[in-house]
């Protein structure tokens, strides 16, 4: 090592250091809200319209009014008892330190001996403090006790003193307004759509709360309450399309997760219905809504699944060695929101997007399968109708199945396409291993390349203009277009969907593949360009398997010709273009811009673009399928402040080159 090197740091004793006060969050944001993105700073409201809607369920307060500000903060105000931030005799200390300064400190720890919050969203008490930490200021106004409370703060820091004096009104309650800091997260513009959802989703679970939501920014102001909670928003989802009554359950249970843990309450509440036209399943714990599910999820797969079984066989209506049905068939015609309380939770992280607790998976499924009995036994009309529904849609799932699996022995049987696809050319060996596919930019690049390629392993699939965006369309839309379902039926191996709505379509067997080589081949300008990246767009959201399995290639064509008097050069960039330059020296030349596809003749095209022993090929690697994504994501989809930005720092390169002639 020379002496100007800087001697690294050993890692010893004095290597080991601790985050101290807001730096627990701030320097980790991650841990807490699950993200230091957008999803974060969105966390982290849903923590402090937590504490209100504990309030209100434990009977304080009725109405909560949320504003969003152009500026980005956010207010949260309601009417309940009021934090207590006074002085705290027990932990010497006031309690404004505890709830907003110290994690792991409120007032929900023994909500099963004191039951001052039973059934609450927040346990844990980290959120109204890792909220101000990730502030970059924080005000409250506390009305409690004939007292009214302010503190302000500055990133995770109060400023000044907590200001208290009489307040001789009545009402009570807790006033928050915050402004998430960018310093702490990437992005703080938390839309009007998140609001709306969350206080919905609030509103549902929490039957008679008043949810008020202001946009500063637009002026707009909207009242959501559901009366009736979840059955209102079942009768809401189905409409006039449900073919059976709607079904309201609730039960409290009592029980433990394991011998050796403390026994807890749960209670249980339930609104069903059936419809042929909508299917929703939702599930919600403490008010806070499972998008993964959980215990909920389980519990409503394994009773419905056994009990709709039970009757379709005491009835008789399976045919003889009739597979049972699955729950995919009962999820299909299942509208069903689930609302569960417990005042033990076992979450699977801080954002409580799932919980795990045995017993509650237990007490819920024994709870639906006992409804479900009583009401098949009260309704015998109803429960025909259900599980007459049920089996219709396993045997439409089987035939769509069984059909699936007929169309794909027929394409990788037929292996001669043309009669099926106007305008693709095959070519005459039927060893996968050989055969090579140019996908190619319109009529006359095809005939082109026809011309110069290799009939023998060399087929040609002609795509005309510019194929649809398979990044913003949906699937009906992607799949009513003829350039792209003839694409794949050439293709041969189907396609990956992994969407739930669409499930049949799920057909991917790259074992089914006719192709050894996909070359995406296309004009080397701004319009070939972008048809390429529309090829493989549809790759990546169709087939992402053929690109992980080096199955994709573009061809690259010459920038330039340059012709001396005895030899034609090509030159695939500008670098090229001064080393061919330089290279002739003095020699007279000409240089022109390439010529598109269609214009060239078939020995040059054969020469630079089709010969496998002269031509350039670019694989289309696995391991930049994400980043690729991403400026897909940028430059065709609905990033639209992503590509202003992406414009604003790269639009000359883009400008320079539609300027070459």
């Amino acid at each position: 090592m020379s002496a100007k090197q800087v001697k690294k740091k050993e890692y010893g004793n004095e290597s080991i250091t601790t985050l101290k006060g807001p730096d627990k969050v701030r320097k980790r944001p991650g841990v807490m809200f699950g993200s230091d993105g957008l999803e974060g700073c969105e966390h982290a409201i849903f923590e402090i319209l937590s504490n209100s809607i504990d309030e209100a369920r434990q009977g304080f307060g009725n109405k909560i009014l949320v504003t969003r500000f152009a500026d980005h903060s956010i207010e949260i105000e309601d009417f309940g008892r009021g934090i207590p931030v006074d002085y705290n005799p027990k932990e010497e200390r006031y309690n404004w330190e505890l709830v907003f300064c110290e994690l792991y400190a409120g007032g929900k720890y023994n909500n099963d001996s004191d039951e001052s919050y039973e059934y609450s969203l927040g346990l844990n008490g980290l959120g109204l403090c890792a909220t101000q930490f990730a502030s970059e200021y924080m005000d409250a106004d506390i009305r409690r006790d004939g007292y009214r409370y302010t503190l302000h703060f500055e990133k995770g820091e109060l400023v000044g003193e907590m200001k208290k004096e009489p307040y001789t009104k009545k009402d009570t309650g807790t006033r928050i307004r915050w402004k998430p800091d960018l310093e702490v997260f990437t992005d703080i513009d938390v839309p009007i759509e998140y609001f709306a959802d969350v206080i919905k989703r609030q509103a549902i679970v929490n039957a008679g709360l008043t949810f008020i939501l202001s946009d500063k920014a637009t002026g707009e102001k909207n009242e959501i309450v559901y009366k009736e909670g979840i059955a209102d928003h079942v009768r809401e989802l189905v409409g006039e399309d449900g073919f059976s009554s709607v079904q309201v359950w609730s039960c409290e249970r009592r029980g433990r997760d394991r011998e050796d843990k403390p026994e807890y309450n749960v209670k249980i509440n339930a609104a069903v219905t059936f419809s042929n036209k909508v299917s929703t399943t939702e599930y919600y714990h403490n008010s806070s809504w499972l998008e993964h599910g959980g215990a909920p999820q389980k519990a409503v797969r394994s009773a419905f699944v056994a009990m709709i079984d039970q009757r379709l066989k005491a009835n008789g209506k399976y045919n003889k060695n009739e597979s049972k049905i699955t729950y995919q068939d009962v999820e299909d015609c299942l509208v069903i929101v689930t609302s569960s309380f417990s005042n033990i939770t076992s979450y699977e992280n801080q954002t409580k997007k799932s919980i795990n607790n045995r017993f509650i998976q237990e007490a819920m499924t024994d709870f639906f399968k006992r409804q479900l009995e009583i009401w098949f036994v009260e309704n015998p009309v109803e429960a025909d109708k259900i599980c007459g529904q049920v089996l219709v849609n396993k045997q439409s799932r089987e035939k769509s199945e069984k059909e699936r699996l007929n169309l794909k022995k027929t394409l990788s049987s037929n292996m001669d396409m043309t009669s099926r696809v106007a305008k693709f050319v095959d070519c005459r060996t039927k060893d996968v291993n050989e055969r090579e596919l140019y996908i190619v930019e319109g009529d006359s690049a095809a005939g082109s390349c026809k011309s110069a390629r290799d009939a023998s392993f060399q087929g040609i699939m002609p795509v005309r203009g510019k194929i649809l965006n398979c990044l913003k369309a949906d699937y009906a839309r992607i799949f009513k277009s003829d350039i792209i379902v003839d694409l794949i039926k050439v293709l041969g191996c189907g396609v990956d969907v992994n969407s739930k709505a669409n499930k049949k379509l799920a057909t991917f067997d790259i074992n089914q593949l006719r192709w050894n080589k996909v070359i995406i081949c296309t004009d080397a300008d701004i319009d070939g360009f972008q048809i390429r990246t529309l090829i493989l767009t549809m790759f990546y959201r169709l087939m992402p398997e053929l690109i992980k399995a080096g199955k994709i290639f573009i061809a690259e064509s010459p920038l330039y010709e340059i012709t001396t008097k005895d030899q034609t050069y090509f030159a695939y960039n500008e670098q090229e273009k001064a080393e061919i330059l330089e290279m002739i020296g003095k020699s007279k030349y000409t240089i022109q811009r390439s010529k598109g596809l269609g214009e060239n003749n078939p020995d040059m095209m054969s020469l630079t673009t089709m010969a496998p022993a002269t031509r350039r090929l670019i694989k289309v690697m696995p391991e930049d399928a994400e980043r690729t994504f991403r400026m897909f994501d940028v430059l065709l989809g609905d990033n639209l402040a992503g590509r202003k930005e992406y414009i604003a720092e790269n639009g000359e390169r883009f400008i320079d080159m539609a300027d070459v002639q």
